[in-house]
């Protein structure tokens, strides 16, 4: 993880505070770079991603990669014919997923700012699934906020979505009670409606506080469950401290009512 947050020892890594940001964020404007996702399909997915920003939508995270597989490889119970949103989506990838397995409506979200949201209109434009039948729309959406414009897409806004995708969000602790209560207001009641929530704990010292999460989602109501533990053959960032094994674990759980 950049030096920035890897030497942040609590968990003020916010919305707000995301944007007060150290001087060498205003260096010039860095290219776009690009990564690439196969389906099972064999179909390539290729990914654009901003050049920098702040809020780390730069980067294509492990989290996001796994639990796209994840999906891929539970298509009928999980994604085709589901409505589903994505929250903090960086490149979209699981939600360009959801896509091509045949969900309903997707909603795939980021912080209302103009780079990431215009960079997630580009990936779907560019990765069209000539068959899909559905709808997939990219909106800016801040966590714990009405919920009234990312709902408008379905045909019963107050029903909610069947699936919710958190892919590598848990290391902003201050934000988990939001997280939690946009869970709460868009997740449909159901027992088949669950919130995956997939990460790795790329500061290790702090694992404990991303597990925080899901103590607040069973104090908020919902049933917690690990769904999945796999090791990536290497690290994202080779110069971080801590335990190398935790920092190539993706953890992933699933909340339901």
């Amino acid at each position: 993880m950049n030096p920035e947050i890897a030497e942040c020892e609590d968990e003020d890594i916010g919305y707000a505070s995301l944007f007060h940001v150290p001087a060498e964020y205003y260096l010039p404007k860095k290219n776009p770079t690009y990564a690439e996702y196969t389906l099972g399909s064999g179909k390539l997915l290729q990914l654009r991603l901003v050049g920098h920003n702040p809020l780390w939508g730069h980067l294509l995270w492990n989290a996001g990669k796994i639990l796209s597989k994840f999906l891929e490889e539970r298509v009928d119970g999980l994604v085709r014919g589901k409505d589903v949103l994505e929250l903090g989506a960086g490149a979209g990838l699981p939600s360009l997923v959801s896509v091509s397995q045949g969900a309903n409506q997707v909603v795939v979200t980021d912080y209302p700012d103009v780079d990431l949201i215009e960079n997630l209109k580009i990936n779907i434009s560019h990765n069209a699934i000539p068959s899909y039948n559905g709808d997939i729309h990219a909106m800016g959406y801040l966590w714990g906020a009405s919920p009234e414009a990312i709902t408008s897409p379905l045909q019963d806004t107050r029903a909610g979505f069947d699936l919710l995708i958190l892919a590598d969000l848990l290391f902003n602790h201050s934000e988990h009670r939001k997280l939690i209560s946009t869970v709460q207001q868009t997740l449909k009641k159901g027992p088949d409606s669950r919130a995956l929530v997939f990460f790795t704990p790329y500061r290790p010292w702090l694992l404990e506080k991303d597990l925080a999460f899901f103590d607040l989602a069973k104090e908020a109501g919902f049933v917690v469950q690990k769904v999945l533990e796999t090791t990536m053959d290497k690290v994202m960032f080779d110069d971080d401290p801590g335990d190398e094994l935790l920092r190539r674990t993706v953890f992933g759980y699933e909340l339901k009512w």
